[in-house]
């Protein structure tokens, strides 16, 4: 029997995810739960296990192609009779990606809808008559007899007349977010639907003045490289874009000596405790966030329009901006204001390592409430970050290097390190962020001062 494995749903919301590297071919003989497939989805790469014991019989996707979820991808050829070599059925008796008894489809987290339940009902007015298929036109396309063609000149020539085209509840968010009528826009997804690209294209179109006619260029000297955008990259624009046009940034600078820190860091390193963790800089950074974020708690909140409310998070999810060869992401440690300052060095070292492979799962990417993002290590002493989309504050490291310093009114050579803290003007006054970032800088400076808070 042929069997048809369609791209699953692995959690967090994601619609479509873009197949890198295939660890089957043809002809391969596959096993229940073999790895089977590399997808890169917009939160982080995961691999997929296989859900039959059979034969490829085909791929059915090529790598660097996005699909949506529930797409098939590869086509199995399996024993019919042969039940006992079937994928691991849920409580439902369903496998991965087929429908259950209840219709819905398995995935590899939870559940996805039944089939049919997100179809659209045509739109039509109260005094509307009953909807009718929709006339055939030479072309093979259809057209809604309550909707502008999307594909005539009328609809693109009065793009405010007529209902809102159709989009996703996200991607309109987006649109108001941004400040997009989704009116003037023609989509570009299946049956005319506006996507999130469609949106940022306007949004990115409308933030820059039209340039006047440039004339004939010369001929380019030397090659030109064009890469698709996708996955992480994409996601991370998207979200630059968002917060920029949505939290109103504020970026306070400091610099600070942290001669004494790296002096404590270097008598740890040489204890028992410490023998076996990687005990960096940022980890003195992270702990110094925490402790500071107790005595200013709106660092560590977040702005709910649709509630109206300023939400105050008990917990400090810590988020580390980390590059990688897909781009930028930035997994959470979680709880980070409970843990010690080891088990802060333990939880980066591992956090980074797992980053930097590409196997960060989803669930670490999402729910972070503060980040730290460290320029310093290239060599960069400081920067203005953008905030992370949801997140009240983001602080940048600079480099940490030996610079001249005044100590007791007389020149010094100290290790000095720039702070710079930006932060959502709507959540933190001047006066809360300063006294935040003071707050680090104190500890930094002076580690022992810890003690008396």
């Amino acid at each position: 029997m042929r069997r048809e494995f369609a791209m699953p749903d692995v959690g967090e919301g994601l619609t479509e995810a873009e197949v890198v590297t295939w660890h089957v071919a043809p002809g391969d003989t596959v096993t229940v739960n073999q790895v089977i497939v590399e997808i890169e989805t917009a939160k982080a790469a995961v691999e997929l296990p296989c859900p039959y014991a059979g034969t490829v019989g085909e791929l059915l996707v090529e790598p660097g192609r996005t699909v949506p979820v529930g797409a098939p991808i590869i086509a199995i050829e399996t024993a019919e009779a042969a039940p006992a070599q079937a994928a691991p059925a849920d409580e439902a008796g369903a496998k991965i990606g087929e429908a259950g008894k209840d219709g819905r489809i398995a995935t590899l987290v939870g559940y996805g809808p039944r089939p049919g339940s997100v179809q659209r009902r045509a739109r039509r007015s109260p005094s509307a008559p009953p909807a009718a298929p929709p006339p055939a036109v030479p072309n093979g396309r259809h057209v809604r007899p309550d909707l502008p063609d999307r594909g005539s000149p009328v609809a693109a020539e009065s793009p405010a007349a007529g209902p809102v085209p159709l989009a996703k509840p996200p991607v309109r968010k987006l649109a108001k977010d941004l400040g997009i009528d989704l009116r003037s826009l023609t989509g570009s997804g299946a049956g005319g639907v506006i996507t999130r690209e469609d949106v940022e294209a306007a949004a990115a179109t409308s933030a820059v003045e039209p340039a006047p006619p440039a004339s004939p260029a010369a001929p380019t000297v030397g090659g030109v490289r064009r890469e698709p955008i996708r996955g992480v990259r994409r996601a991370t624009a998207a979200a630059m874009v968002s917060s920029a046009f949505t939290a109103p940034h504020v970026t306070e600078f400091l610099a600070v000596d942290v001669t004494e820190t790296m002096a404590l860091r270097d008598r740890l390193r040489g204890t028992r405790e410490y023998a076996e963790v990687k005990l960096t800089p940022l980890a003195f950074v992270a702990k110094a966030v925490c402790l500071a974020a107790r005595r200013t708690p709106e660092v560590n909140a977040s702005w709910d329009e649709a509630a109206g409310e300023i939400v105050y998070y008990d917990r400090v999810q810590l988020g580390i901006a980390a590059a990688t060869p897909r781009g930028l992401i930035v997994p959470k440690v979680r709880d980070a204001d409970t843990l010690t300052l080891r088990e802060l060095a333990a939880a980066l070292g591992e956090l980074t390592a797992t980053a930097r492979s590409g196997r960060t799962p989803p669930a670490d990417l999402v729910g972070g409430t503060f980040t730290i993002t460290n320029v310093g290590v290239f060599g960069v002493d400081t920067g203005t970050p953008i905030l992370n989309p949801g997140e009240a504050a983001i602080l940048a490291v600079g480099a940490i290097k030996p610079s001249p310093w005044v100590v007791d009114g007389e020149l010094a050579v100290r290790t000095v390190c720039q702070l710079a803290l930006s932060f959502d003007h709507r959540l933190v006054d001047g006066e809360q962020g300063s006294r935040f970032l003071a707050d680090i800088g104190a500890l930094l400076t002076d580690p022992g001062l810890a003690l008396t808070w």
